[in-house]
């Protein structure tokens, strides 16, 4: 009786124990607690998207930095950084000796030219008298000239200070050549400004009513970018928010410290709600291609196998493997493995993966 019993018992595990090694097939019965949720899925064109880290800046050619003319001390500045200016607008003044000799030049040409004028004059007279040669009045000519040159050099020398010939003020005005916003102040009221060892601008200046976008391009896509391409930004700061435009320019070296190629896009910036500096995101489209789209929920990963369940019937599905193309934090995309209709679990699937059907 015992051995009977001692049969039963290993009878009982030898089929238990087979039971634990054998592998649940493919199509398998999901319980109906464990809901599941699938797609159909349909072949279509999509481009590869490349997303660039990407700063701000201001166009180079539309920044100007201010140097003085002449040395002197700075006794009045009148901007601040993120301050706007407008052209010609006077931003400060400057104390200086060199303004005092050019005025003194000025006026001492000045009085030349017109002594000048005088001997002419009279030279024109007695030559039409014949009283003077023609070579002495040819001299006398030239003499007038070369004063008369003097005289608009030193004139010129007053403009470029900010001044005018009746100025009898030694106070030489900044005044900002371009109209736009203050970026950096370099200098302030009581420092002394040297025109020609000046290491530091007195303010730099740009003009932002256009800005560029600069992304940084790993020389592995640049196949995938091309100049016209559209491109998408968004800026740190304003969430939800797009701007469209298209790549105007692809650097033709490599930045030795990024290891990176520049792209660039000018976005139109009229009321000047993009800053310089600021970080952003651009967005470009690559070549089209046939992949479906599932969601990334559907798609299993287990070491090299990457999977996905579909549906066959009703409660079946079967573990199918597929070849990735690009993946986002919300979406796959399927080049090879599922065809135009199947029916694809993107919700649950790792219910069917923990019940076997793998």
């Amino acid at each position: 009786m015992r051995r009977a019993q001692g049969f039963a018992i290993a009878a009982c595990l030898f089929v238990s124990q087979s039971g634990c090694r054998r592998q649940a097939p493919i199509g398998t019965d999901i319980p109906k607690q464990q809901v599941l949720e699938t797609m159909v899925v349909k072949r279509q064109s999509v481009g590869a998207q490349i997303d660039l880290p990407a700063h701000l800046m201001a166009n180079p050619t539309k920044i100007v930095h201010i140097y003085p003319m002449i040395s002197g001390r700075v006794v009045a500045l009148r901007i601040l950084p993120g301050q706007e200016v407008r052209k010609g607008q006077n931003i400060g003044s400057l104390e200086s000796t060199e303004a005092t000799q050019a005025r003194s030049d000025y006026e001492k040409a000045k009085v030349e030219a017109a002594r000048a004028d005088r001997q002419l004059a009279r030279a024109r007279e007695l030559l039409a008298h014949e009283v003077m040669a023609q070579k002495d009045y040819d001299d006398l000519k030239a003499l007038d000239d070369a004063d008369h040159a003097d005289l608009a050099r030193t004139r010129q020398t007053l403009h470029l200070l900010g001044f005018n010939e009746d100025d009898v003020t030694d106070l030489v005005p900044i005044v900002s050549p371009i109209s736009g916003v203050v970026l950096d102040v370099g200098t302030g009221t009581g420092e002394l400004q040297r025109s020609l060892d000046n290491a530091t601008s007195i303010a730099t200046i740009a003009d932002i009513d256009s800005i560029w976008v600069v992304g940084d391009l790993y020389p592995r896509d640049q196949a995938n970018v091309h100049l016209g391409q559209p491109a998408t930004v968004t800026v740190n700061g304003y969430p939800g928010w797009q701007l469209h435009e298209k790549v105007e320019n692809i650097s033709d070296a490599v930045d030795p410290v990024t290891l990176t190629l520049k792209v660039r896009v000018a976005i139109p910036n009229p009321e000047h709600r993009l800053k310089p500096g600021a970080y952003a995101n651009l967005s470009l489209t690559g070549q089209l291609h046939d992949a479906i789209v599932v969601p990334a929920s559907a798609v299993i990963r287990n070491g090299n196998d990457v999977f996905v369940f579909v549906q066959t019937a009703p409660g079946k599905y079967e573990h199918r493997n597929v070849t990735l193309g690009e993946t986002h934090a919300d979406s796959d995309q399927i080049l090879q493995g599922l065809n135009d209709g199947d029916k694809v679990v993107t919700g649950g699937a790792e219910l069917l993966r923990s019940s076997g059907s793998e």
